[in-house]
């Protein structure tokens, strides 16, 4: 039993919503406020239909008729030509060295050429297709590679001064 003399205890407080009041009205308003504005938008976009009426009148109908009996001129025919240029295909031209051979003349001496056995014949070309002369620069594919000039001389393609160039073998 309960003490009648005691003052009675408070009752436990309830927590705070986790939003308060004020967030929760303007929740609301705003929803409202959206609900509205799309009720109003809604309710313009009819003012331009109009009621179906009940009894539908016939429309009066136009014939006309009228009878040409005319014979048209011939028209002159225009006729185009057009000249199609056919576009230069690529040529391909392959070319083959063969190595040429000195006659001996029976001296028994070589002239002392430098070691290349034919004159003005070079193995490797440029793209332009001209013989190769010392100093100028190889191509990827000719590194190492050794050929010899338009006057005989041998050159190999050798890496020097930061790049690879026809050196004098």
């Amino acid at each position: 039993m309960t003490n009648p003399y005691t003052v009675p205890t408070p009752p436990a407080q309830r927590p705070p919503h986790p939003r308060p009041l004020h967030k929760r009205a303007l929740v609301w308003l705003g929803g409202s406020a959206l609900f509205l504005t799309g009720a109003l938008i809604g309710s313009t976009g009819n003012a331009e239909q109009q009621p179906v009426e009940a009894k539908v009148r016939p429309a009066p109908t136009v014939t006309a008729t009228a009878t040409i009996t005319a014979t048209p001129e011939p028209a002159p025919t225009v006729t185009e030509t057009v000249k199609v240029k056919a576009k230069p295909a690529p040529t391909v031209t392959v070319t083959k060295t063969a190595a040429a051979r000195v006659a001996d003349t029976g001296s028994g001496s070589s002239g002392g050429g430098g070691g290349s056995t034919s004159t003005g014949t070079c193995s490797i070309v440029s793209n332009a297709g001209n013989c190769y002369s010392a100093g100028q620069f190889c191509r990827n594919s000719d590194h190492g590679a050794v050929t010899s000039t338009a006057s005989g001389t041998t050159i190999r393609c050798a890496y020097s001064a930061n790049a690879w160039r026809w050196t004098a073998a």
